[in-house]
């Protein structure tokens, strides 16, 4: 055992045990408290291999599922910037990639070198695995705002045009699940739940 790398790792994994202390905007299904990002991670890597079958395109499922295990961690530091937060978004990439040079950082080269590619994979919504990842990433919260009668949007005032907006990209990783996004905003529109203009 190389004693110096195997401390590096240990030292990561305890930084990223972090990731359960910070909370998100939405709340867990059934109007449960905040979830954390460590609690969204999870669930959106068991959501790409359950709907995998969905994806527009071929992809690595394993590659995806530590995408998304991984994508949140620079929130550690960087916290979490809510989808409709126009004012946080502003300082929203530079917040996360001084975090993601700290917190990758404390890997081994190697490791820190993969891991911090799989971030910038992720962010460029360039890849299959990257535009599946990322529709997972939006499916997860509307599915919990959904089983919550709305509360996080009634909560927040958000209007139709900026849930479209952010949920727009989602047909790139999965044209049938952004037709079931449509059905489920328009629905919640319909209720009262999210404004419509």
């Amino acid at each position: 055992m190389d004693r110096k790398r195997f401390e590096k790792q240990l030292a990561f994994i305890l930084e990223a045990d972090k990731e359960k202390n910070i909370y998100r905007q939405t709340h867990l299904s059934g109007n449960g408290r905040r979830e954390n990002d460590a609690e969204h991670a999870w669930h959106m890597a068991m959501m790409i291999y359950l709907l995998k079958e969905y994806a527009n395109d071929k992809f690595d499922v394993t590659k995806a599922m530590m995408m998304a295990l991984i994508h949140d961690i620079v929130e550690i530091d960087a916290g979490d910037t809510y989808a409709y937060d126009t004012k946080g978004a502003e300082t929203q990439k530079e917040r996360e990639k001084c975090a993601a040079d700290r917190i990758y950082g404390l890997l081994p080269d190697d490791q820190c070198n993969e891991l911090r590619a799989l971030f910038e994979e992720f962010e460029a919504g360039e890849t299959a695995e990257a535009r599946f990842v990322k529709t997972m990433d939006n499916l997860q919260p509307l599915l919990l705002n959904n089983s919550n009668n709305g509360a996080d949007w009634r909560e927040h005032n958000v209007s139709k045009s900026k849930v479209f907006a952010r949920h727009r990209n989602s047909r790139l990783g999965s044209e049938d699940i952004w037709k079931y996004t449509e059905e489920l905003i328009n629905e919640n529109v319909k209720k009262g739940n999210i404004k419509d203009e």
